[in-house]
């Protein structure tokens, strides 16, 4: 079954390479995906609705989900499944980025993306859309940029939303936390 699986990555992935590739990208795919790695335009984010009152309970959810997509992510999953990256398997192709050294599923940068967008769709709906259209085109950044295979992509953006929603329905546990900075 993974080889059928690896399989269609391939070819979504040479699909995109295919009919995607082009300098304005090859430019912008670069700094998008760069964006999402540790985190940093949610972290961003949460910084900036920490220092609005009203937005600063949000804001301490949005780190905590952060930190357990990095347990979950980077932590576990990585560790558990080893799977090995699309530009590892392909080597001759070249990429935009520097080489990852870790494994590839899930997508850290996806799965962070979409536990933001989601807490973040909690707190605003306006600010959580756009959120959604970020972490979908880091997700896609990727992609294009032959570091993830769209199943890593696919399952860290569920993953993402699932754990976001667990933090989000969950945020009673950091409650004197959130008392303590409000």
């Amino acid at each position: 079954m993974e080889g059928k699986i690896v399989q269609y990555d391939f070819r979504i992935l040479d699909f995109i390479r295919k009919k995607f590739s082009c300098k304005t990208l090859d430019f912008l795919m670069p700094k998008i995906s760069f964006a999402g790695s540790g985190g940093l335009l949610w972290i961003a984010a949460a910084l900036i609705m920490f220092f609005q009152k009203s937005y600063r309970a949000g804001a301490l959810i949005l780190l905590c989900g952060l930190l357990a997509g990095v347990v979950v992510c980077n932590l576990l999953l990585k560790n558990i499944f080893t799977r090995k990256r699309p530009c590892w398997i392909r080597d001759y192709i070249s990429i935009k980025v520097n080489m990852p050294k870790d494994y590839s599923f899930p997508s850290g940068h996806t799965m962070s993306s979409f536990i933001a967008a989601e807490i973040l769709i909690q707190i605003s709906f306006p600010a959580g859309c756009f959120a959604v259209a970020a972490a979908s085109l880091i997700g896609f950044s990727r992609l294009y940029l032959y570091v993830h295979f769209p199943t890593d992509v696919i399952l860290g953006a569920v993953m993402g939303i699932i754990l976001g929603m667990l933090v989000w329905n969950h945020a009673e546990l950091i409650e004197p936390v959130i008392r303590y900075f409000s």
